[in-house]
């Protein structure tokens, strides 16, 4: 169990040095796996089953991290056309 939590851990953090040539979709969605698989393995080796627990968090999370990329492009968009109006009145 120790071991699997070092792994993942390690996996994260590699995970994360990598985001830099990553779009703002892909570093949101990898940023919510992470953070997904992290919770699923505490809940999961609190309820006996850790392996599940990170499979069920990850999934969730980069589900999550994508409809907030998604939430946040389209924020973004609502504004760019807010601004283009206002500009041309």
């Amino acid at each position: 169990m120790k071991r699997f939590v070092t792994a993942l851990v390690l996996a994260t953090c590699l995970a994360f040095l990598g985001c830099a040539g990553m779009s703002d979709t892909e570093q949101r969605t990898l940023s919510g796996a992470a953070m997904g698989a992290a919770a699923g393995t505490a809940v999961g080796a609190l309820s006996g089953n850790a392996g599940w627990g990170a499979a069920i968090g990850t999934a969730a999370g980069a589900g999550a991290g994508y409809l907030h990329d998604k939430n946040e492009k389209s924020k973004e968009a609502a504004y760019q056309r807010g601004y283009q109006e206002g500009k041309s009145n």
